[in-house]
């Protein structure tokens, strides 16, 4: 049955497959035809912050999140942020960097401490200096209480598990202008503004807005970094001679798992292919709160084949970025030639329907978890790896309902709008100035691998990482966040789907810049409700104002943070 709006947003805060938390049980479908002032896609940090800024601002808001989890990869297991500039003069601003306020604040209390002290910590990590206005390294329980928290002292209720439609129904449009937005439910949220916060973009494609998905040539934007790049992918790249053949020479036996013998491409040239996705593992090694990562069911050695033969051909190296987190946890990154990103499995992901998307998690878990298994136990990787690895587990603490795994898998990179402004690696290196800056990024223009391929002499090699600095923060557009105005007039796009090139996007994609576009995109909206609910005519000398009353960073010093034209090698 439906239910009062009134009635949901005073007995509930989380909905999660038709169960309302945390006042009681209540099987009910929401269905209904009052219209909030804003109407979010997404309970990422994006979509969190972006709903509470509106709401602190008077407006009738609701999030609407796809799956069970809350937070996005913030609470997902990416615990070791990347901030690029951060602190007094930094980039990190606003709403972004009180929630990194309140991560400190609550490591203060000796009671937050129960594995280890803060000195202990603090003798563990490089992520935190003892004037530090925000802490950046966190366990993700910690995270998705402190956005409950704000959440619930905003009185914003999220709705969990209800996915838009896919099949060109799951958005309702009046003209340019988005009336509805429909689930697989057959839930109707209608909405004078609305966000899409998600790392798929669903609700922006749904809208019928521009988008590209992958990596554009250098030459469409006059870019350097973008494109196919295998002579400059020099990190995380296989530095031994492996085989590519399931039969070891012999290549009419086919390739290994993950290698795409239609690669390389030609140089600089623009393709499908997107940054590898991993999970970001929370693991311990502490005894009494650890769950041991067993062989998943489906296993098999040949998707391991690579990892085997590249210790076998001598690369020594420790496969994996383990950063420390309080409590003795860890965020599990990729690194190397063979790691726990999955590279050329999720090609499909981004234009994927539910259940491809499903079909793709599935074996990137499977992929993952028997990459650790293999890691700890398998006879082919070398005695000290399977050592250091043999001492960590699941934390048992977090995730329980998901045994003990992340349910949020880091989408690096899916669809990217083409917006009313395209941000380009010559906005993150300074070489122009938007005049219309809702926040700032600062991190490297920073891509992961997107391929395996065969080379010239006939082994295997990644291609696709690169790690450029920018030199310093720069401005975001606020027409980045907008679709092009023929296109939809009442839509702002906040997190993965902003308006960027390939390469400018892997400087943008981080958490904290998020959350900075989220808070924006709140005051934007609330801007245009007030006017003629037309995100593109929001006067930015108004939204400036407003964004600096509410303590976004939005300015670059250029005799600070001049032009960067970095060496490119």
């Amino acid at each position: 049955m439906a239910i009062n709006r009134r009635d949901f947003l005073k007995n509930s805060f989380l909905l999660s497959s038709g169960i309302f938390l945390p006042s009681g049980v209540i099987k009910s479908v929401f269905n209904s035809d009052e219209e909030f002032d804003v109407v979010v896609y997404g309970a990422t940090s994006a979509g969190i912050i972006a709903g509470v800024a509106a709401a602190k601002r008077g407006r009738s808001v609701i999030i609407v999140e796809p799956s069970n989890h809350l937070g996005g990869l913030t609470s997902g297991g990416l615990s070791q942020t990347d901030i690029g500039v951060e602190g007094e003069g930094g980039a990190i601003g606003g709403m972004s960097l009180d929630f990194y306020k309140k991560v400190r604040q609550y490591y203060l209390n000796d009671e937050s401490w129960k594995y280890q002290t803060w000195d202990e910590y603090m003798n563990r990590t490089n992520r935190l200096e003892p004037d530090s206005e925000g802490m950046f390294g966190f366990e993700p329980k910690v995270a998705r209480m402190i956005y409950e928290e704000m959440l619930e002292e905003a009185g914003v209720p999220v709705v969990l598990n209800d996915r838009i439609l896919l099949n060109g129904n799951g958005v309702e449009k009046r003209g340019d202008k988005i009336s509805a937005m429909i689930t697989e439910d057959g839930n109707v949220y209608r909405g004078k503004v609305f966000m899409d916060a998600t790392y798929e973009s669903d609700l922006m494609a749904m809208a019928g807005v521009s988008y590209t998905v992958g990596r554009e040539s250098n030459g469409k934007y006059d870019e350097h970094l973008n494109g196919v790049q295998t002579e400059r992918s020099h990190n995380h790249i296989f530095n031994k001679k492996v085989d590519p053949y399931i039969e070891p020479g012999q290549s009419h036996s086919g390739v290994l798992p993950g290698i795409d013998p239609t690669g390389p491409g030609e140089e600089f040239s623009g393709d499908h292919r997107v940054q590898a996705y991993c999970y970001r593992m929370c693991l311990t090694d502490v005894p009494e709160n650890q769950i041991p990562i067993e062989k998943p069911e489906g296993y098999e050695d040949l998707r391991h084949e690579l990892l085997f033969r590249n210790f076998e051909a001598g690369d020594d190296r420790f496969p994996w970025i383990n950063s420390p987190m309080p409590n003795r946890k860890t965020d599990i990154n990729n690194r190397w030639a063979v790691s726990t990103n999955n590279i050329g499995m999720n090609y499909d992901y981004p234009d994927g329907d539910h259940d491809t998307r499903d079909r793709i998690l599935e074996d990137y878990r499977l992929y993952q978890q028997g990459h650790m298994w293999a890691m700890a136990n398998h006879p082919r990787v070398p005695e000290h790896f399977r050592e250091e690895y043999s001492k960590w587990g699941l934390a048992a603490d977090e995730y329980p309902e998901n045994g003990n795994w992340t349910p949020q898998i880091y989408v690096r990179e899916a669809r990217r709008m083409i917006g009313e402004y395209v941000m380009t690696e010559h906005d993150c290196r300074r070489m122009r100035v938007v005049e219309d800056s809702i926040g700032l990024g600062s991190y490297n223009m920073d891509s992961h691998n997107v391929q395996r391929y065969i080379t010239k002499d006939g082994y295997v090699q990644n291609e696709g990482n690169l790690e450029y600095t920018p030199g310093g923060p720069y401005a975001i557009s606020y027409r980045s966040l907008t679709p092009k105005r023929e296109e939809c007039t009442n839509l702002l796009v906040c997190c993965n789907g902003i308006s960027a090139s390939h390469i400018s996007f892997g400087s943008i994609r981080m958490e904290p810049v998020f959350m900075i576009l989220g808070q924006s995109s709140a005051v934007a909206a609330d801007i245009a409700i007030n006017q003629n609910g037309i995100v593109q005519d929001v006067p930015y000398r108004e939204l400036r104002s407003q964004l600096l009353k509410e303590d976004q960073r939005l300015d670059v010093d250029l005799n600070e943070w001049p032009p960067h034209l970095p060496e490119y090698s």
